[in-house]
């Protein structure tokens, strides 16, 4: 800053200069191309925004007809949220970012959520992070109490004791309420099969006197 002083800039346009950052300058190598040349590239250009309009306002018309609003619906995936994020980041070189979450019917603060999930792996609606909350089991140790629930050599240990059966085997440590918590909220079903055979529901059918 002193430099800056010394040449005798203001230290408040100097400040300026430091937090804005550089605007873009056309040089005037652009001068030295002929006329028939710019008119080309001017008509190529053309050409490019009038396929990227069609091809958006198709889009634009696809999304309406279909109903689907950010402000409705869930994104329940982290890989769809990031997806999202990255492509408002590539955008906002060259649209405000306030015009395009209007576009996209997402709020601000929604928005900016999902960027602080993003720093901590948390964008999913159940999150496989372990830095968000140690205990919490992962995908992989819900998938084996699934598989384990529903399998039929186990169809006849309870579920409280398939829980200390799996800790025995070393498959997954957790809690029988665990267990039960989880096939309350998936809606697991454990497969029963009928060991005696089922009772006729038709009687006994005579075609003639005494035949029974």
């Amino acid at each position: 800053m002193t430099i800056v002083t010394n040449l005798g800039i203001p230290r408040s346009r100097a400040r300026g200069w430091l937090g804005k950052p550089p605007k873009e300058v056309v040089s005037l190598d652009v001068l030295d191309l002929r006329a028939s040349e710019l008119q080309h590239e001017v008509l190529e250009l053309r050409r490019r925004v009038n396929k990227l309009t069609a091809l958006l306002r198709l889009i634009l018309a696809l999304l309406r007809s279909s109903g689907f609003r950010l402000t409705h619906e869930r994104l329940p995936e982290g890989r769809d949220k990031i997806r999202i994020l990255l492509a408002v980041d590539r955008a906002r070189k060259f649209v405000p970012l306030r015009t395009l979450l209007r576009l996209l019917r997402l709020s601000p603060s929604r928005f900016y959520a999902w960027r602080r999930l993003q720093h901590a792996c948390a964008l999913d609606d159940q999150s496989s992070c372990p830095h968000t909350s140690p205990h919490r089991l992962t995908p992989f140790e819900v998938r084996a109490i699934k598989d384990m629930v529903t399998a039929l050599e186990y169809r006849h240990v309870p579920t409280g004791t398939l829980a200390v059966l799996a800790q025995r085997l070393g498959t997954v440590w957790a809690s029988p309420s665990t267990w039960y918590h989880l096939v309350r909220k998936f809606g697991w079903r454990r497969p029963r099969l009928r060991v005696h055979p089922a009772r006729p529901k038709v009687g006994l059918r005579t075609t003639r006197a005494d035949e029974m």
